[in-house]
């Protein structure tokens, strides 16, 4: 089909009670299992549209046809081009507000006698029509998984709509309920895991590249390596976020000794440290739903129990924003810093460069500080691969997560905008800015001195 078979959608202007009722949608639909279901054989689309279909589904008043339409919906949106879908996603929102004659009667009902029947009306009255239409969406099979599939969709579409701005916003909204880390299955994935799941560990992994099987099984197999992941109930196979772990003596300064393909082993018995080298959001169409810290803390929990011996639970982590900073801040054409010199820009950098909100500019370093981890350590040569030197010139870090300090630390930076840092980071900090030829600012950007990290971290 092309888009003009796909198309006649209707002006937005055209009033409601002109559209076709939901049973004539339905008999004239030519997809979705309904129709096939009692025999008639699928046509091409000639009136059909996405928006019809949208329509069709929140005209039902019963709920026995509703997964076959979803199924129908799903058919046609998974069968139109890009432009169409997108076409779709920034007008559904618009086409159906919220019903003020309903939301007014509704409060009236709960004015008048406040109580639960009111309560309950108002609520209803006050739903929007695309949350409707998203929950009736994921009755179709494979519903959910769908549904991350087209906010992947909106979340790529053309910006400065109004209407795809609010319906992502509802998208996210239900994704986050459905998302609970509370309904989310913790698994541990091994060389013994099925062959497709192990699979898209090597595709997913986007922080640091897996380069084929043996590579993969050095990272899940030996005694020091652990890999864990978040699974959904309807996606049991495919992981929404996992995190890469390694058991070490001490804290790492570069991936390498991580990575590399020749290494020795450390006897978990030996090991005090829990590394979290590589945590990895598997679907884009889940931006913004937090399972990265509920990850950490809850493999932390199962770490502790498995290896009460452990002392230091920290990440070695990449610095995505680093370089594109600091060649704002001295220049395309300046050289690269030596060593020395570039972790204290970096220190500089991850401690002071502010976002939106006063958060911290980097991302990475946005998501471990405003977990309440504290910047521990920085590394020049850390990361000698193409990503790490276009990145962040090499630079990695060390973000250990104190449980004495978790909270204090999330504190200081959401009020005060206070990096917390090791004594050894804000002495890099200081150094940076006396180069400058500013005098250190002791009441901004300041992060709060440890000399080394706490007998008993924890991540949040």
């Amino acid at each position: 089909m092309n888009a003009s078979t796909k198309g006649k959608v209707r002006n937005s202007s055209q009033p409601v009670a002109r559209r076709r009722s939901a049973l004539d949608l339905l008999m004239t639909s030519g997809l979705g299992k309904l129709l096939r279901g009692i025999g008639v054989a699928p046509r091409p689309a000639s009136g059909e549209s996405l928006l019809d279909l949208a329509d069709a589904l929140l005209s039902l008043r019963g709920r026995a046809s509703g997964p076959a339409l979803a199924s129908a919906f799903f058919d046609l949106y998974e069968a139109s081009d890009t432009a169409a879908r997108h076409e779709f996603l920034a007008k559904i929102h618009d086409l159906h507000p919220a019903d003020a004659e309903a939301i007014d009667k509704a409060i009236a009902q709960w004015q008048a006698k406040r109580d639960e029947d009111g309560a309950r009306a108002l609520n209803e009255a006050t739903e929007s029509p695309s949350q409707k239409l998203i929950r009736l969406l994921n009755l179709a099979p494979q519903g959910t998984q769908r549904l991350i599939d087209m906010r992947e969709d909106l979340l790529s579409a053309p910006k400065g709509s109004p209407g795809i701005s609010a319906f992502d916003r509802e998208m996210e909204s239900a994704f986050t309920t459905w998302f609970n880390a509370g309904f989310l299955e913790l698994r541990r994935i091994g060389w013994d895991s099925p062959a497709s799941l192990l699979e898209r560990i090597i595709r997913y992994e986007a922080v640091h590249e897996i380069h084929g099987w043996g590579d993969l099984r050095r990272r899940v197999e030996p005694v020091d390596r652990r890999c864990y992941g978040f699974f959904h109930p309807q996606m049991m196979d495919d992981p929404l976020i996992f995190v890469e772990v390694a058991l070490t003596e001490s804290l790492p300064s570069g991936i390498h000794q991580i990575i590399a393909e020749e290494r020795t082993v450390t006897e978990p018995r030996d090991a005090s440290c829990a590394i979290f080298y590589s945590i990895n959001n598997c679907r884009t169409g889940l931006r913004g739903i937090p399972f990265g810290n509920y990850l950490i803390k809850r493999v932390v929990g199962l770490l502790r129990e498995e290896l009460p011996h452990l002392k230091t639970f920290a990440t070695l982590s990449p610095v995505p924003g680093f370089a594109k900073w600091l060649a704002k801040e001295q220049g395309d054409a300046a050289r690269v810093p030596g060593a020395k010199d570039l972790r204290a820009l970096a220190a500089q950098y991850l401690v002071t460069a502010k976002g939106r909100g006063g958060q911290p500019k980097d991302p990475v370093a946005r998501f471990h500080l405003g977990n309440g981890a504290r910047l521990e350590a920085i590394h020049a040569n850390a990361d000698l691969s193409e990503n790490g030197q276009r990145q962040a010139h090499g630079v990695m870090v060390n973000y250990v997560y104190d449980l004495g300090e978790i909270e204090a630390n999330h504190f200081a930076l959401n009020e005060i905008g206070t990096v917390a840092t090791s004594k050894a980071v804000q002495t890099l900090v200081d150094e940076a800015e006396a180069k400058k030829g500013d005098a250190p600012d002791k009441g901004k950007g300041k992060g709060k001195g440890k000399d080394s990290p706490a007998k008993d971290p924890v991540a949040a």
